[in-house]
């Protein structure tokens, strides 16, 4: 039997003996583009219009969104910051990480240490045992103080592992709690620059809709008088109802970013304490600092986060590899004992007693190898999930940057026919005063100009968002913040 045993424990540990695990392989481009990165971006003479210019090593700010100069942004953020409930739940998260990983660390890189005491009356009859002799001692009174100490050996790693795996666990909350601010950060943004491109939409809309209802009634008058044909009326009462139609539908959207803009900052969407925001307070970013992509990984908390995960997946397996070896585990108990004032018992009643146990798992019916190859496979779509979280971020600034290219080449053109409709409108201007054209021909030389300005508009607010969506997919800045980065990045 006891050879039987040791051949089995012997070929335990012989199973022990493990593949290591893969490591996650990501190519790291030299440029985010297949095209060669641009230095600067078109620009145009209007607002908004500036060239924006690519700097290459230039560290982002911590508080990135101030590259705007807007104070009422800037204040709107902050406060979204220190009161959204969405951070102050993941605040919440890392704080229980840190405390499970305190928990667990007492409870096993130290010995527990444990004090008993109890008191107990025990009485019998005496003369039923056959025992008379001990009738003058009942009832008995029995006393127990005790102090036990215990210890598990941690040779193979299975502790270590378990801490390990709590450490990463932090990690993971720790980039949470910044991928939350960084994105709380960008959505204030983003949604108090569509709330100033609404504004200007809607007053610019609401100039177009009074000078097409000029229009019309100027019609309307040509048609009584018979110099103008029917169709032409209901051509422009048509013109004149879809763009009132419009009106509803820009202010539902300005009302939704104004809510949205409330949640954000902790408050009900009712609430008046927003400033309210127009394109011409808020400055476009003309120096965009651009990282190498090899930094990504260093400056992105979701791809930081998927980085901890893989840490704690590995961890995972270490402890499910340690699971095959044996565990020691030593303990000691001391007290002292009490009958009757120690009345029964001889000499000072304390006693004491020293253990010590080895476990060795010999058969569990495949679980602790299954256990291990799951372990594996989880670090395995731990690393799939790293690998897919950084290509998926160098996605994510490749599609800013030609964005934001395609946006101030889009602008410079909706700049350029603006301005073409504005100087055919001048030119309309002299002739109505010198009698050459007619208040009609005036008012949709006015119309135009309208139109292209809700273009132009629109082309602008697109800059603005999008520079702001290039600094979130470069990771914000938060690496720089010495108020909430405990320790610089480290390497994948």
């Amino acid at each position: 039997m006891k050879r039987a045993l040791a051949a089995l424990t012997i070929a335990s540990l012989a199973a022990c003996s493990f593949e290591p695990l893969r490591a996650p392989r990501v190519e790291v481009p030299e440029r985010y583009t297949a095209a060669p990165t641009l230095t600067g971006t078109a620009s145009a003479n209007v607002p908004g219009g500036d060239e924006q210019r690519f700097v290459a090593g230039k560290d982002i700010p911590a508080d990135w969104w101030t590259l705007f100069r807007s104070p009422a942004l800037d204040r709107l953020v902050r406060d979204a910051l220190a009161d959204s409930p969405s951070i102050a739940k993941v605040a919440a998260r890392l704080r229980q990480a840190e405390e499970d990983l305190g928990a667990r660390s007492g409870a096993t890189r130290w010995p527990k240490v444990d004090g008993r005491f109890s008191a107990n009356r025990v009485d019998a009859d005496a003369d039923a045992l056959g025992t008379p002799a001990l009738s003058s001692a009942l009832p008995l009174n029995l006393l127990l103080a005790s102090v036990s100490v215990s210890y598990t050996f941690d040779f193979f790693g299975a502790t270590r592992n378990e801490l390990d795996a709590l450490r990463a666990e932090i990690d993971f909350e720790r980039y949470q709690l910044e991928g939350a601010r960084l994105t709380l950060a960008a959505n204030v943004v983003t949604a108090a620059i569509r709330e100033a491109s609404l504004r200007e939409q809607i007053a610019v809309t609401e100039e177009l809709a009074d000078v097409q209802a000029r229009q019309l009634r100027i019609v309307e008058r040509l048609e009584q008088l018979g110099t103008a044909a029917l169709t032409d009326v209901v051509e422009k009462r048509g013109e004149l109802a879809d763009t009132r139609a419009s009106l509803p539908a820009l202010q539902l959207s300005l009302d939704q970013v104004r809510h949205r803009l409330a949640v954000y900052t902790g408050h009900a969407p009712g609430s008046d304490r927003l400033p309210q925001f127009r394109l011409s307070d808020i400055a476009l970013p003309v120096e965009l600092p651009l990282g190498v992509p090899s930094e990504l990984a260093r400056r992105r908390p979701d791809i930081r986060a998927a980085e901890a995960l893989l840490q704690q997946a590995g961890a995972k397996v270490g402890i499910a590899t340690a699971n095959f070896y044996p565990r020691i585990s030593l303990s000691a108990q001391g007290g002292s004992l009490a009958a009757n004032g120690a009345a029964l018992l001889s000499g000072s009643g304390a006693f004491y007693l020293l253990g010590a146990s080895l476990a060795q798992p010999i058969f569990h019916g495949q679980e602790l190898q299954a256990r291990r190859r799951a372990a594996v496979a989880a670090y395995e779509q731990a690393a799939a999930a790293y690998e897919e979280t950084v290509l998926l971020g160098f996605g994510n600034v490749a599609d800013t940057l030609r964005a934001l290219a395609a946006d101030a080449a889009r602008l410079q053109e909706r700049a350029a026919a603006s301005a073409h409709a504005r100087g055919s409108y001048e030119i309309a201007s002299r002739r109505y005063a010198a009698g050459g054209v007619s208040l009609l021909n005036l008012l949709d030389g006015e119309r135009r100009v309208h139109a292209a300005d809700i273009l132009r508009i629109q082309a602008a607010a697109d800059r603005y968002a999008d520079s702001a969506a290039l600094l979130q997919a470069l990771g914000g800045g938060w690496w720089t913040d010495e108020g909430t980065a405990t320790a610089p990045p480290r390497g994948p």
